[in-house]
C-alpha cells in the first residue's frame, strides 16, 4: 500500500506507565541447542518491545536450535507475562498461505497466472479483462485498496464499535469499486488488500469450497501447525495469547483500548488468520525448501517487483550483511508480526509486537535482525533503513 507505517512507535510506553500500568519486564527465554547469544537476543527483544509495546514475543528457529523469548505482558495491568508459544493475529502473513494455495492450484492446472481474473469470476471485477491472476498475486492490478475506502476516516471508537461486524467479501470489494483504479494493471506497484480478497474469491471459485478450508487442508494440516487457524467469523483467540490495544485519545492523553477480541472478516483473505512463532517459522522454511510448491513456481513466487521487493505473497529483505530474507509482514487491530527467513530454509525468526501510540523509528529491529540472522549486532548504524509494516487499519 502506499502509506506504511514503522513497526513500533516509540514513546507509547511513557503514556502507558503514566497512565498507571507496568513498564515492560523480560520473561526469561527459551533455548535448545547451540546458537547467537541469547542474553543479547532477549535484550534486543525487550528493547523492541519497550519501544513501544504492551508486549512482544519471538522465536529464532534454525536447523539445529531453537530460541524463544519474550518481554512485557499479556494484559494491561496485570501481571502474567507474554508467553513465547502464544497465538496471535498475523494481519498480511495471511497473503503467503493464500498465494501458495493460488500457486499449487497453477500447478495442477486448474488457474493460470497469466489468465485474465474475468475468466474465473466473470462480471466481478471492473476491468477484469485486463487484470491477471499475478497481477491481484504481485499487488501490480492497479486496484485501490478497499481499507484505504472503508478505513480511511475511522477513529478507535468506530474501530470498537464496528468490532462485532460480519463482512462478506463482495461487500469489502464495494469500497474498491467506489474507487478508480490507481493505474493501469501492470504499469505500477501499490500494496492492496482488494487483490486478496479476490484471490480468496478466486480459489473458491476453483475448488468449489471455502478458501479457509484449502488454506488448511494444503498448508496447515500437512505441516502439523497446531497453533494456525483460518477464523472466519469468529472473534476469540483461543489459547494463550497476548491482548491487543489501540490508542485512544482522551483528555490530553492516551489510553489504551482493548481490542483482542474482534470479528476478522473485515481483513478476510486478505490478513484474518491466527498463528504462533513456531507456526509461522515452520511454514515459510517449508515454503523456500521446496515442499509447497514446485522449483518453478517457487521461483515466479521470489521474482519480485516494486518499491518494497515483493513477489507472488512474498517479501525480500537484504540485510546490511547482505543476506537476502523471505517472508511478510503483516498489520491488524493490536497485532503486528514479522515473519522472515533465510533463502535456504536454514534459519528463520518470527515475532509478534502489541503496539499502541504515537512514536519514532530507532534502530531496534535491525538490532534483532541482525543478531537472529548474522549472530552479531556489532556495526549496525543507528537509522539504517529496516522493514516497514501496514499502518494501524490496514492488513
Amino acid at each position: 500500500m502506499t502509506t506504511r507505517r514503522t513497526i513500533l512507535k516509540s514513546g507509547a510506553v511513557t503514556a502507558f506507565v503514566a497512565a498507571g500500568g507496568t513498564a515492560l519486564a523480560p520473561v526469561p527465554a527459551a533455548a535448545s541447542g547451540p546458537g547467537p547469544d541469547r542474553d543479547a537476543l532477549q535484550e534486543a527483544v525487550a528493547r523492541l518491545g519497550a519501544n513501544g509495546a504492551s508486549g512482544i514475543l519471538a522465536e529464532v528457529r534454525d536447523r539445529d536450535w531453537i530460541w524463544r523469548g519474550s518481554a512485557g505482558v499479556a494484559e494491561l495491568g496485570g501481571t502474567r507475562p507474554v508467553q513465547p508459544q502464544g497465538r496471535f493475529r498475523v494481519g498480511s502473513v495471511t497473503k503467503s498461505f493464500v498465494a501458495t494455495v493460488a500457486l499449487q492450484l497453477v500447478a495442477e492446472r486448474r488457474l493460470r497466472l497469466d489468465d485474465p481474473v474475468e475468466r474465473y469470476l466473470p462480471g466481478v471485477v471492473p476491468g477484469g479483462g485486463r487484470i491477471t491472476v499475478r497481477h491481484l498475486l504481485q499487488h501490480t492490478s492497479g486496484l485501490f485498496d478497499y481499507t484505504d475506502a472503508l478505513l480511511a476516516e475511522a477513529t478507535v471508537e468506530d474501530l470498537v464499535r464496528m468490532r462485532y461486524r460480519s463482512w462478506a467479501p463482495r461487500e469489502l470489494l464495494a469500497y474498491s469499486w467506489g474507487e478508480a483504479p490507481l493505474f493501469e494493471p501492470g504499469a505500477g506497484w501499490s500494496y492492496s488488500n482488494t487483490n486478496y480478497i479476490l484471490v480468496g474469491l478466486l480459489i473458491e471459485r476453483v475448488t468449489g469450497r471455502p478458501y479457509g478450508s484449502e488454506v488448511t487442508r494444503r498448508i496447515i494440516r500437512p505441516l502439523g501447525l497446531h497453533q494456525t487457524e483460518v477464523p472466519g467469523h469468529d472473534p476469540d483467540i483461543a489459547g494463550p495469547h497476548a491482548h491487543g490495544y489501540l490508542p485512544l485519545e482522551r483528555d490530553g492523553g492516551v489510553v489504551p483500548v482493548d481490542i483482542t477480541r474482534y470479528e476478522p472478516s473485515i481483513a478476510w483473505a486478505a490478513g484474518e488468520m491466527l498463528s504462533s512463532a513456531a507456526d509461522l517459522n515452520r511454514f515459510y522454511g517449508a515454503l523456500v525448501r521446496g515442499r509447497l510448491l514446485p522449483a518453478p513456481l517457487l521461483a515466479q513466487m521470489q521474482a519480485t517487483t516494486g518499491p518494497e521487493s515483493y513477489g507472488l505473497g512474498l517479501l525480500s529483505l537484504t540485510l546490511p550483511s547482505g543476506a537476502t530474507l523471505w517472508g511478510h509482514t503483516g498489520g491488524i487491530f493490536g497485532y503486528e508480526t514479522f515473519a522472515m527467513g533465510t533463502a535456504d530454509g536454514r534459519r528463520q525468526l518470527t515475532f509478534s509486537v502489541n503496539p499502541w501510540g504515537p512514536s519514532e523509528p530507532d534502530d531496534s529491529l535491525l538490532q534483532l535482525l541482525t543478531l537472529a540472522f548474522d549472530g552479531t549486532a556489532a556495526g549496525v548504524a543507528r537509522g539504517t533503513a529496516v522493514q516497514r509494516l501496514p499502518k494501524l487499519g490496514h492488513f
